[in-house]
């Protein structure tokens, strides 16, 4: 039996216990990251620092977060998920703390940046994916992570109304100390999810590979390596818009409460999009549908672009964003499945999404310097346009199929 086949479940059907409590923890742990657009004015403006420095913070954030993915996802595939959920609210929790109450931009970069994603590195997508994929089988994988990508995306929906309440209630220091504390009920949602690659209710044929045979088989894989290189531009565009986005509203004149409207509609059109995105990858090519979202971003800002900007092109964008936002996550970490099964995913599906954050740390960061020295964000926005070109090109020659292992002998 290959790899990519599974034997008998050892439950039989779906486990929602565990769904449920990996979403709510997706849910929480992305959130608050999602939301730190709306602190940028506030903080900046009490502070006395510029954007570059905000932008720094928020791109050390998704280095950080892209770096410790494997690192986590590996510990995780090893001893267990539950203890790698427990440490992401130790962090998420203190680096929100250091942010809260930085008094020097490089205080601001350990909280806001190096701790909060560290936390939600061992919190994020590619852990709780990593843990369903073990549960469920092959046939229901997809749309699993489908609602899994869903549950984040409804984290952006949910905490973007509650951090703007916050900051205008509290200030916008509060308010990162009530979203801090409140990371720190994800051990107990996390009670479901302990176990690691073996103790899985689904068996699976696993070889005997050692992680560094895992990496030199993933990374002399040219479909890997295509996928990876892609996953850098989703990361430079919605960490880029994240980050940016409610600051670039009030530039171009339009009322704030658009911001807030914005981030929302992003949210619950990405809980949609990413539902679809299941549903979609579990039927046709991985593969395809990916480079045409890719292409569809592209489309989109440039359109936003070149038409008049008014609030309603604001809302049409953000629908049409977030219908496209996630959609790339649950069929990326399904091609990763495919290929290597499930051992090691937590590891190599880490490595794809430090390729997404080092294109997050970019978009992040190059928007608040080509800002200060050019007073505009389009030279990213138009950057984004065409990198998205590229990744639609990168992708379309990915092949679907399990890596050959002829030399590999399976585990007994």
């Amino acid at each position: 039996m290959s790899q990519a086949q599974a034997s008998t479940a050892k439950q039989p059907g779906v486990p929602w216990l565990i769904i449920i409590a990996g979403c709510l923890i997706a849910l929480l742990t992305f959130g608050p990251r999602s939301a730190m657009g709306f602190f940028q004015l506030p903080l900046l403006s009490e502070k006395g620092w510029d954007r570059t420095t905000f932008g720094m913070a928020m791109a050390l954030q998704n280095l950080f977060w892209g770096a410790g993915q494997p690192i986590f996802g590996a510990i995780a595939d090893k001893f267990g998920t539950w203890r790698v959920l427990l440490l992401s609210a130790l962090l998420y929790c203190s680096g929100l703390l250091v942010m809260a109450w930085a008094t020097s931009p490089g205080l601001l970069y350990l909280g806001g940046g190096v701790l909060v994603g560290l936390g939600v590195a061992a919190g994020s997508f590619g852990i709780i994916l990593s843990a369903f994929a073990r549960n469920v089988t092959p046939a229901n994988r997809t749309l699993v992570f489908g609602i899994g990508t869903a549950a984040g995306s409804a984290g952006m929906f949910v905490f973007a109304p509650i951090s703007q309440g916050l900051i205008e209630s509290f200030g916008w220091s509060d308010a990162l100390v009530y979203l801090g504390l409140a990371m720190l009920i994800i051990p107990v949602l996390a009670i479901p999810l302990r176990g690691n690659f073996s103790s899985g209710r689904v068996s699976e044929s696993h070889y005997k590979q050692s992680i560094g045979e895992a990496l030199r088989e993933a990374f002399g894989h040219k479909s890997y390596i295509l996928l990876t290189t892609g996953f850098f531009v989703c990361g430079f565009q919605v960490a880029f818009i994240t980050a940016h986005f409610p600051a670039y509203i009030g530039d171009i004149g339009i009322d704030a409460k658009y911001a807030v409207l914005a981030l929302a509609l992003i949210g619950f059109f990405n809980i949609i999009g990413s539902l679809a995105s299941g549903i979609i990858s579990q039927r046709y090519s991985k593969p395809k549908f990916l480079s045409f979202l890719y292409l569809g971003r592209s489309a989109l800002v440039t359109a936003f672009l070149l038409l008049p900007q008014t609030g309603t092109s604001v809302i049409i964008f953000s629908i049409l964003m977030g219908l496209m936002w996630l959609s790339t996550v649950a069929p990326t970490n399904s091609l990763v499945a495919i290929m290597f099964g499930t051992k090691h995913l937590g590891m190599l599906g880490g490595i794809v999404f430090l390729s997404h954050q080092i294109g997050s740390f970019l978009g992040v960061w190059l928007g608040g310097y080509l800002y200060d020295h050019f007073g505009s964000y389009n030279p990213v926005w138009w950057l984004g346009v065409a990198l998205g070109i590229f990744a639609a090109i990168v992708h379309w020659p990915i092949e679907e199929t399990a890596a050959v292992r002829p030399a590999l002998q399976p585990a007994e």
